[in-house]
């Protein structure tokens, strides 16, 4: 049963999803060279939709030989409830991921702190996660960030830290020489993910922390800066339907020419250096 179930998942980002998953994902991997011969990657699955759909792709890629690279997945278990574990275990049993679990306490570390939790949370992850990867002789770890968290994160550094700062499709580790972390979801948008989950029928974890169970307990919904983001965006796009599109774009759109400042590093430039010369 599993097994056909697999295969209708599979054909489904091939066929129903082809342009609105696979190829923009496919277009991500080429032009930012993602993936490339002889490479392991550790596939981090958190549970989530972004993270399996992120695994179906990569296993996908892999049959088409292009490229010759190996696939790890592994999925940090940092105090899940255990209806929660469950979930993943059924998911990944449903969907023909072979999952390396491995257990840490993180959400009893982060529990009782006030003060940016989920920081604290997503770093210590990463760390861990680094470590797993190395230890599975991989040299890249690939995250499920889309194309929203992307422009997303654009517009918090704008509004709420000062600052033009985007989210990378990759970056070298600064604490993990010769690993490299990715991005392959770069293109893919967040209503594409939902569909291809709805039509399938799937169900995912959310944030499982207990700190995010208590505010949606209290509120409702977790609110959040993305959130605020997420609203602004589908707002504006109301009038105009390439907001989305020209936020991302303007991140490779970048003219220093007509900016008063900007750094390279932690070394600070201003026009005034080149004025009148």
């Amino acid at each position: 049963m599993h097994e056909l179930k697999t295969k209708d998942i599979e054909r489904s980002i091939v066929k129903t999803y082809h342009t609105g998953l696979w190829s923009p994902f496919v277009k991500a991997v080429k032009e930012y060279e993602l993936v490339q011969e002889g490479d392991r990657i550790a596939v981090c699955i958190s549970g989530g939709k972004d993270s399996f759909l992120l695994a179906k792709l990569l296993q996908e890629l892999q049959k088409h030989k292009k490229v010759n690279f190996g696939l790890e997945f592994i999925c940090m278990d940092p105090g899940y409830k255990e209806e929660n574990r469950k979930l993943i275990e059924e998911n990944v049993a449903l969907m023909g991921i072979p999952l390396t679990i491995f257990e840490t306490r993180i959400f009893d570390a982060v529990d009782h702190i006030e003060k940016n939790p989920c920081y604290l949370c997503a770093r210590m992850r990463r760390g861990y996660l680094y470590r797993k990867a190395q230890e599975l002789g991989c040299n890249k770890i690939a995250l499920g960030h889309h194309f929203d968290d992307v422009i997303e994160t654009v517009l918090i550094a704008m509004f709420y830290a000062g600052k033009f700062e985007t989210m990378m499709p990759k970056l070298h580790s600064t604490n993990f020489p010769g690993m490299e972390l990715i991005r392959p979801l770069y293109m893919v948008r967040e209503d594409q993910v939902k569909a291809w989950r709805d039509y399938n029928q799937l169900r995912f974890l959310r944030c499982a922390c207990h700190f995010t169970e208590e505010i949606e307990k209290e509120d409702g919904e977790m609110e959040s800066k993305r959130k605020e983001m997420k609203e602004l965006i589908a707002k504006m796009s109301e009038t105009n339907p390439s907001v989305a599109a020209n936020i991302f774009k303007s991140m490779s759109n970048v003219n220093l020419e007509t900016l008063p400042g900007y750094k390279i590093g932690k070394e600070k430039h201003s026009f005034l250096e080149d004025y009148g010369s």
